[in-house]
């Protein structure tokens, strides 16, 4: 079995392009994989066929075939027949119920663990780990379940920054991802910069990126991950 699994944590770092920083990460994984099909779910306040658009410019100078899955009328076998999986990001909680809506988050699991490769953004990314109750999205809509691919057997929470501006009186980042680890204090969770990203290949998980990620877990809160890292203590 071959995982090979990039989940980059935005689609800009910082005043870049849209998904420009994320092109050297992606270019490895494109040289066998031409044809891939993009999985908009996530996108609610803005068409599909925009979206597309987004990540076809985004991505046109790796000249990848890319159509989205909206434009085929049997989801499944266009995912089967796609050569790799692109999930942009949006509300997470809306991505996961058209997941489920289409029946296609088992096609997914099974078609990654077969070695296609999976590319995610956001909430693209949030959907690859064990659940999205670490995600920072609005429920606008309620999914028949919070679990996910379960791509990593752990919890992601991506655009992590714990800022709290002057004045303000409300829970920091690091405070909602305490709340989460005190209820399930057995699942960590990574915390992942904007402009970094996480990638899975076989057994091994790496950091990308030149900014540190952040582990949760039990008792533990906010440990500093060094850019580069390799965290595949964090599989078993």
């Amino acid at each position: 079995m071959t995982i090979n699994t990039l989940l980059l944590s935005s689609s800009r770092a910082g005043d870049t392009p849209y998904l420009e920083h994320a092109l050297p990460y992606i270019e490895p994984m494109a040289e066998k994989a031409r044809k891939w099909i993009f999985i908009p779910y996530a996108g609610v306040s803005m068409s599909y066929d925009n979206y597309l658009e987004a990540v076809v410019n985004g991505l046109a100078p790796l000249r990848l075939d890319i159509s989205s899955i909206h434009q085929h009328g049997d989801p499944k076998q266009a995912i089967r027949d796609a050569d790799g999986i692109l999930v942009g990001g949006g509300n997470t909680f809306h991505l996961l119920h058209e997941l489920y809506r289409y029946d296609l988050l088992h096609l997914i699991k099974e078609e990654v663990a077969a070695g296609k490769p999976y590319i995610g953004w956001s909430a693209g990314s949030n959907i690859a780990g064990l659940s999205i109750r670490t995600t920072n999205d609005m429920p606008i809509i309620e999914p028949p379940s919070f679990s996910a691919l379960g791509l990593l057997p752990l919890q992601i929470n991506p655009h992590y920054s714990n800022y709290k501006a002057p004045g303000h009186n409300g829970e920091t980042r690091a405070q909602r991802l305490l709340e989460f680890t005190c209820v399930d204090p057995k699942t960590p969770v990574l915390a992942i910069q904007e402009g970094s990203a996480l990638l899975l290949q076989n057994n091994k998980l790496s950091l990308l990126g030149d900014k540190e990620a952040y582990l949760f877990s039990g008792v533990e809160q906010e440990i500093p991950v060094p850019v580069g890292s390799d965290l595949s203590n964090l599989l078993s």
